[in-house]
């Protein structure tokens, strides 16, 4: 047999012994020889070697494939973790390679390296250094192997990859963190887990913070002060779509934040993304609006008109079969919101991205808030948009059994909720909108001091909301 034959068939690996195997008859014999009399295919080995069918070298067990035991895959799970997080069991396993080209006598090295690999690894003074040079030496070993590796070896290879991990998939089960009975015991292996169908979603507990029950009083008094600021004295009945844009505008946000902080659970990045978007998005948009002519109110409120028009029509297209009243009112109610004439069709069905024809980013940019929409509704567009990043973050969790490979698995735990930063913060991006949609309506400036009175302790207001107004 040639020496290069050798040393590549005594690499560790089952399929160099399958290899091995393959050209010569009697080297089986005494692989399994020596294998024996050093202790290296116990009961156990065996067993969980024919756990795996049309694995490589099967000549090594005589028994034919059976679905491996709890102690069995124990040994799987405890042999995968060591090689993945023991740095010795690791260097061990890849000095395989290195002894067999000892023995094939195909081994190269300066002197240095094999004064420090001679006595290894039963010289425990030289372990961690012995241990680098092997690791360092394997995968530049492993590179100049793939140059001239046979392509069926690279394919048998592949296959028993695929075999092994498949037939993990199906002997053990996957396992959670809140499985394991310590995060100081990592544990490696759990074969019963398919047998629970229906695990228990861990709920966010219910109910807000202390220091978080004022919040939604808070920002309900603040919308009822813009309300009133809005509404009460003159106003330009005339033209009245630039106040009723900022009205319908913060009117929303306001909604979203009272709503939101009614239900502790949303007060988290995951399930509270849509707020921050409104709120990013309403103050962007007036922003923007009020840098441009007063007729672009009136196109914001058209382009909506033309988007209730195309949903009345999208809608008016199901069957009458499959229709209720309810359905049919609501297709009304959008046909009204269209502000379309019944007998001649004359609005204007605007299929732009936007009623500005630009982007959110673009009207953030040009009105001097990119940092803010950067910093805030990038991130919360990403939730809620579900990019990946944010799905594998707060809806997924890392499979806690090696012999899974670490795939990721569906969270049984709902995101804790209850963050009381995050609410604040909705309620100052509020008031800050409020603020500056009155700063750009100007409306009697006795009227709004009035309405925002509450704000300050000695019951007057400053001309700007200051940095300390919603903290008192």
């Amino acid at each position: 047999m040639a020496d290069l034959s050798l040393a590549r068939g005594l690499d560790g690996t089952l399929s160099g012994l399958e290899k091995l195997g393959r050209e010569s008859e009697n080297a089986r014999k005494v692989v399994c020889h020596h294998a024996h009399r050093n202790g290296l295919l116990s009961a156990r080995v065996q067993r969980a070697l024919a756990s795996y069918a049309h694995r490589p070298a099967e000549w090594l067990v005589s028994m034919g494939v059976a679905p491996p035991t709890q102690d069995v895959i124990d040994l799987l799970g405890e042999a995968v973790y060591d090689s993945m997080f023991d740095d010795h069991r690791e260097a061990l396993l890849k000095c395989f390679s290195i002894w067999s080209g000892v023995q094939a006598g195909t081994f190269r090295t300066s002197q240095e390296t094999i004064d420090i690999l001679h006595d290894y690894p039963t010289n425990v003074a030289k372990l961690p250094q012995a241990d680098a040079v092997v690791r360092a030496m394997w995968g530049a070993q492993q590179q100049l192997t793939s140059l001239d590796q046979d392509p069926d070896d690279a394919g048998a290879r592949e296959t028993w990859s695929r075999v092994f991990w498949g037939t993990n998939s199906m002997t053990s089960g996957c396992m959670r963190k809140r499985d394991a009975p310590s995060e100081e015991i990592p544990e490696r292996t759990r074969a019963d887990a398919s047998q629970n169908p229906e695990p228990d979603i861990r709920l966010a507990p219910s109910g807000p913070p202390d220091d978080g029950k004022h919040l939604r009083q808070l920002a309900l008094d603040l919308l009822a002060s813009y309300i009133e600021a809005a509404t009460q004295g003159p106003r330009d009945l005339r033209n009245p779509a630039r106040a009723e844009v900022h009205g319908g505008l913060v009117s929303r946000a306001g909604r979203e934040v009272i709503v939101a902080l009614g239900s502790p659970e949303l007060w988290c990045a995951e399930h509270g993304s849509h707020v921050t978007r409104v709120l990013v998005e309403g103050r962007v948009h007036i922003e923007w609006m009020s840098k441009q002519d007063h007729a672009i109110y009136q196109t914001y409120k058209d382009y909506g008109a033309g988007k209730a028009k195309l949903y009345s029509r999208i809608l008016d297209e199901i069957p009458e079969a499959a229709r209720d009243h309810e359905f049919s009112e609501a297709v009304k109610q959008l046909q009204k919101l269209s502000y379309n004439d019944d007998i001649f069709d004359s609005r204007i069905v605007d299929t732009r991205d936007s009623f500005a024809g630009v982007s959110l980013r673009s009207m953030a940019e040009e009105s001097g808030l990119l940092d803010y929409y950067r910093q805030s509704y990038s991130l919360a567009s990403g939730v809620a948009h579900g990019e990946w990043w944010s799905l594998e973050t707060h809806a997924m969790e890392r499979c806690r059994n090696v012999l899974h490979r670490g795939h990721l698995i569906p969270s049984m735990s709902l995101s804790a909720g209850g963050n009381v930063p995050l609410a604040k913060a909705w309620v100052d991006q509020l008031y800050a909108l409020i603020w500056r949609s009155l700063e750009i309506l100007q409306p009697d400036e006795e009227v709004w001091r009035a309405a925002f009175a509450w704000l300050e302790p000695d019951g007057s207001t400053d001309d700007s909301p200051g940095e300390g107004a919603l903290s008192a």
